[in-house]
């Protein structure tokens, strides 16, 4: 990639630039949230095209000279039709999958509706309804949660639903290992006259692949970002289905004037191109067969683990993400330990956790962006490994429930893990690794 201009008119910004593309190319990153978008995408994304303001939706601008953008945004659309089969409506400006998101809420209900989504402790997400987010302000969250063994409770939202009448249940995760059950949750949505909406930020590039049962026939509306498994710019579509407007025929206007005007202001033209391009990109054979082999990846890894002795929720996965536990209060540790042996993850609750939130008992992780590099099988064995060192180095590290003793080996444990020569070994194995499977050819 050429950035002469960056390089000669700020030589800072330049260089932090470099050095984050170094660490990606040389590190191993788990984190499940994250994708390796294409230099297509990039290109995209970097282009003129960010110059222009659009307000409005296509054929109905407020301002001129939008003829170009109006073809974009309607190859957008196309696409993501073609990419979701039978989905009937596309809207492509929501900024981001939490505003989408509000955007939903706000184009479903009035102020005050419940709303029933995943707890976050429970590995939903903060826009599900966690009492933090603005969507518990604005409208009564209700929250079910997992059974024992760490799959969705449908009891318990059967139940809810029942009890508290929501005007809109959510369907959707952030460290969720399993298939989503859409189809039990329709059957639930219907029975109390609710709309049915799925978050598939995680699994919509699976979806497309075929990797994941599809949303599409069993829910009214469907969010997803693009830029994890999609592969695609940090941006949001929100699709409605045909189930949906048989039920309100207006009701793809009213999220179109959710967005707009109702919660932002303009697209931003160069990531409606970037989506058009991702998309075009997961229309292709070999997007199919990465979905498929991302969840093989996923599977392999976790057999690996578990030959290591450790303990997965679920006891695996069905998609592209793995939570594991580490004993209590410990994910913090071995997500830290590993940064310094170059793989990234992100430590996680775990069901029924006897750690905190900040202190959770459990790191998540995941394989697009090993499998995207070109990873397989064979390199989940080595990953699997290099966790089981790292997690043994750190074995004398535990949760303190003392808060100020806690501090206190904190630093105890940043000081040895920045020291440990064996961490820095590791790291070394991982990027002569990393070498063999650059991120940009």
């Amino acid at each position: 990639m050429n950035f002469e201009n960056l390089q000669q008119t700020d030589p800072l910004c330049y260089q932090l630039m470099i050095d984050e593309m170094q660490r990606q190319e040389e590190s191993l990153e788990l984190i499940p949230s994250e994708c390796i978008a294409s230099l297509s995408t990039i290109e995209a994304l970097g282009s003129p095209l960010t110059n222009k303001y659009s307000e409005g939706y296509a054929g109905a601008r407020y301002y001129g000279g939008n003829e170009v953008i109006d073809e974009v945004e309607q190859l957008a659309i196309e696409r993501a039709k073609q990419a979701f089969p039978w989905v009937k409506h596309v809207n492509v400006q929501a900024y981001s999958g939490s505003p989408a998101n509000m955007a939903i809420y706000n184009g479903l209900c009035e102020a005050g509706d419940t709303i029933l989504g995943l707890s976050l402790s429970q590995w939903g997400h903060l826009t599900h309804g966690h009492k933090v987010s603005a969507t518990s302000k604005f409208f009564n969250a209700v929250q079910f949660g997992l059974n024992t063994d760490g799959y969705i409770d449908l009891e318990e939202v059967e139940r809810l639903a029942h009890e508290h009448n929501p005007k809109v249940i959510v369907v959707g995760f952030t460290a969720y290992s399993r298939e989503f059950p859409f189809e039990a949750f329709s059957k639930i949505a219907e029975s109390v006259g609710a709309y049915l909406m799925a978050d598939i930020s995680h699994i919509s590039g699976l979806v497309v692949s075929g990797a994941h049962t599809s949303p599409v026939p069993y829910v009214d509306v469907i969010m997803t970002t693009t830029h994890k498994t999609l592969g695609g710019p940090r941006w949001a579509l929100i699709m409605t289905t045909e189930k949906w407007l048989k039920k309100d025929p207006e009701m793809a206007k009213k999220i179109d004037k959710s967005i707009f005007p109702g919660l932002q202001w303009g697209p931003h033209n160069h990531q409606t191109l970037a989506i058009a391009v991702a998309l075009g990109e997961a229309l292709t054979p070999e997007f199919r067969e990465q979905g498929h082999q991302i969840v093989k990846n996923a599977q392999a890894l976790g057999k690996y683990l578990e030959e290591y002795g450790f303990d997965l929720a679920t006891g695996g996965t069905d998609n592209h993400l793995l939570l594991m536990s580490v004993g209590k209060g410990r994910g913090g540790f071995l997500q830290e330990a590993l940064d310094m042996a170059g793989i990234t993850l992100n430590k996680n609750t775990v069901p029924n956790d006897p750690g905190t939130a900040f202190n959770p008992s459990g790191v998540r992780m995941g394989t697009p962006i090993m499998t995207m590099r070109g990873m397989r099988e064979a390199e989940m064995k080595q990953v699997a490994g290099w966790i089981y060192r790292v997690s043994e180095i750190i074995t004398d590290f535990v949760y303190i429930d003392d808060k100020e003793a806690r501090k206190e080996r904190l630093k105890e444990f940043r000081a040895f893990i920045a020291e440990n020569q064996e961490l820095k070994d590791i790291k070394e194995e991982v990027k002569n690794l990393c070498i063999q499977f650059p991120i940009y050819k």
